[in-house]
């Protein structure tokens, strides 16, 4: 009898083991299941395109860079020398008398002895302080400097 009731107390485990999961309810997508995340990528990308236009404007100094059919780039690590046409120098986006020009391109040269030096001059500096910051870079011993325009897109060649 204690045998019996062991059995039939048991179940069996090939049934429990094999037995098949029927959800009590089902997920439905209803008509803004598949709305919503259609406008989710609809704003970020308006996001993305408000941030990258041209609306939202960058801090920084108006020049009027000389033109060249000819353009070739610098590299990323390139320091950055700006003068303006008030007479104003700006060396890695930190303005700098003429007089500390000479020493911030020693130190800065000197920290970094691959990087050149990109000086964007105003058309309407005198050619005379272009040459003059070209010599102070060379005297601190940097030896690549480039003198950046804008690029003509043929309007020298259009009569």
């Amino acid at each position: 009898m204690k045998d019996r009731d062991r059995n039939q107390s048991a179940p069996e485990p090939t049934r429990q083991r094999w037995r098949r999961y029927r959800p009590q309810r089902r997920l439905t997508v209803g008509p803004l299941g598949l709305v919503v995340p259609i406008v989710n990528v609809a704003l970020l990308a308006a996001m993305f395109l408000l941030v990258k236009s041209k609306l939202v404007l960058r801090p920084g100094i108006m020049l009027q860079l000389p033109q060249s059919e000819f353009v070739a780039g610098t590299h990323y690590d390139t320091m950055v020398l700006v003068m303006t046409q008030e007479g104003l120098i700006f060396f890695n986006d930190n303005r700098i008398p003429l007089e500390e020009l000479a020493f911030a391109l020693n130190h800065a040269a000197h920290r970094n002895r691959q990087a050149g030096l990109s000086i964007e001059a105003d058309l309407r500096v005198q050619y005379g302080m272009v040459i003059r910051i070209i010599n102070m870079a060379l005297a601190a011993g940097i030896s690549q400097i480039n003198l950046a325009i804008r690029p003509a897109f043929g309007e020298e060649l259009l009569p």
